[in-house]
């Protein structure tokens, strides 16, 4: 093995350097493949202290890139070159390796994250550029730089996704000793630090084997079991953390699951197919999502339509907002989710959607805090799927059907057995079904007898609420212009799968776009 000093540099122009960020896997990483084509390749993951100062952070993040990073090591440790892990600001790292190393190129995937991220990307383009070192930076998934509208872009994704996989080098020339990475964020004080004792593992291996069990055994219950806490948990896909993180390649989970759906047509049981056409649907809301915001980057600040601007910003209320974050706002199912979410790091679509129309409609919280401690609680958190979402339970879009969710409802429909309310607000474990959730309505002699009286009454009367907020959205709605800027939302942002076209359509028919109500994963 050849280990590089200063003192015994490689010659110019003959290492390639590969950037890994939420891209932690080996195969189908064109980034790598393509790196190995020119010449020797140095493996680095960076950790930058800034980017885990930033109000989005958690220790839960770190956990999951550490232990992919460590897959990811012992992955290429097998092809002959280890992952060299680094700490520090990018481009001082980068600059110090090129003293060192001699760089003749950067390879990394294309990354649509935060907007610490953004301007990070932009300060190493420019640094290249300075340098003389060419940057390829390929697609991560079905996301377009520079797109002006959706006009194709459907099929666009569907030409990237069906593109054949690339393997992984089967062998890298070992260039530098590397350290085993064991925890590289020891020190680092993200913004949360809250334990999550049932988090998914990271890692390639994780990955696949949650791939392996979804295809082969849990996917079956997918179509019906996705809505509720009780059964998506299992019904769930559950790669969002792998995507997220790159330990997977969506085009390998499209592919996979397409393969799946052909295999199923002759078999038994009944239920496969249905599940696996409706996963296969959602997997191309994904980088809907994402292309939203690699379009409009700003929508992690600001509402995607300025319209709404002024609606809630004023009227934050950090008392109501506390008790939505702990889970105690009186209404069994917020709180049962928010505390299972915490625990887990994880929860299914529409329950992230009650939680956030919950903060929105009925506590009248503007999204920005909201979202950013949910961001700190999912451990799959995606910048680009999140904030657009969060927007879109928040109202704010101009695009998007007005969902407000009562959150009385939606416990009798998904936990109508207070199953799932019992084993999350132990409070209420004695409380009857028929009262479980509404407890308010109890008299304090049978809370006591059910020893319930610690759970708090509800922080809001959630119909009235309701009522008041969606009267509220509806005046700014009215306002002169609302409707043009809307349309010019849909026509740069808006999803032509839906089959909503692209250009005005009649005043008596709203512009909105559609989105599945069940998780996207």
């Amino acid at each position: 093995m050849l280990v590089l000093t200063p003192e015994n540099p490689m010659p110019r122009s003959s290492l390639q350097l590969v950037w890994f960020k939420r891209d932690l896997r080996v195969a189908d990483h064109v980034p790598l493949v393509e790196a190995a084509r020119r010449g020797p390749v140095l493996p680095v993951y960076v950790v930058e202290p800034e980017l885990w100062a930033q109000p989005d952070t958690a220790r839960r993040h770190q956990a999951f890139i550490a232990e992919s990073l460590r897959d990811l090591d012992r992955a290429l440790r097998a092809m002959g070159q280890g992952l060299l892990v680094q700490r520090g600001d990018v481009l001082e790292v980068f600059a110090d390796l090129h003293r060192r190393f001699r760089i003749d190129a950067i390879h990394a995937h294309e990354e649509t994250g935060n907007a610490w991220t953004f301007e990070r990307d932009k300060r190493v383009r420019a640094w290249c550029r300075e340098q003389g070192i060419p940057l390829h930076e390929t697609p991560q998934f079905g996301v377009v730089r520079a797109l002006g509208d959706r006009d194709g872009w459907a099929k666009r994704w569907e030409a990237l996704m069906g593109e054949t996989l690339v393997m992984a080098p089967g062998r890298l020339p070992s260039v530098v000793e590397t350290p085993r990475p064991v925890d590289p964020f020891d020190g680092l004080e993200p913004a949360s630090r809250l334990p999550t004792p049932g988090r998914q593992r990271g890692g390639i291996e994780a990955a696949q084997a949650t791939l392996d069990s979804f295809l082969n055994e849990r996917g079956r219950h997918y179509r019906g079991g996705i809505s509720s806490p009780l059964s998506a948990e299992t019904a769930g896909s559950r790669f969002s953390p792998y995507i997220a993180y790159g330990n997977l390649s969506l085009r390998h989970i499209v592919q996979a699951t397409r393969v799946r759906i052909a295999r199923a047509k002759g078999e038994p049981p009944a239920g496969w197919i249905g599940s696996l056409r409706q996963f296969d649907r959602r997997l191309h809301w994904h980088c809907h999502f994402i292309q939203k915001f690699e379009q409009r980057p700003e929508l992690e600040f600001r509402n995607m339509h300025s319209g709404f601007d002024g609606m809630r910003e004023d009227d934050f209320d950090p008392v109501k907002f506390e008790a939505w974050a702990e889970g105690r706002t009186g209404y069994p199912l917020v709180d049962a989710c928010m505390r299972f979410l915490t625990h887990t790091g994880w929860l299914n679509f529409r329950m992230r959607a009650m939680l956030m129309s919950f903060a929105g409609y009925q506590l009248w919280l503007h999204w920005r805090e909201p979202a950013l401690h949910l961001a700190r609680l999912f451990t799959d958190y995606e910048p680009g799927i999140h904030y657009c979402q969060c927007q879109m339970q928040n109202g704010v879009t101009g695009i998007n059907t007005l969902r407000i969710y009562n959150p009385v409802k939606q416990a009798q429909d998904q936990d109508p057995e207070g199953e799932f309310v019992r084993r999350w607000v132990p409070e209420l474990e004695g409380v009857p079904t028929a009262a479980i959730f509404e407890p308010w309505k109890l008299g304090e002699a049978d809370l006591k007898r059910y020893g319930a009286q610690g759970y708090p009454p509800p922080i809001v009367d959630h119909q009235a609420a309701a009522r008041e907020a969606r009267r509220i959205v509806g005046e700014f709605r009215k306002q002169p212009g609302f409707r043009g800027q809307a349309d010019r939302i849909q026509h740069e942002l808006g999803s032509r799968r839906s089959g909503i076209a692209p250009t005005r359509r009649p005043r008596k028919k709203k512009a909105v776009e559609k989105s599945p109500q069940q998780s996207l994963f």
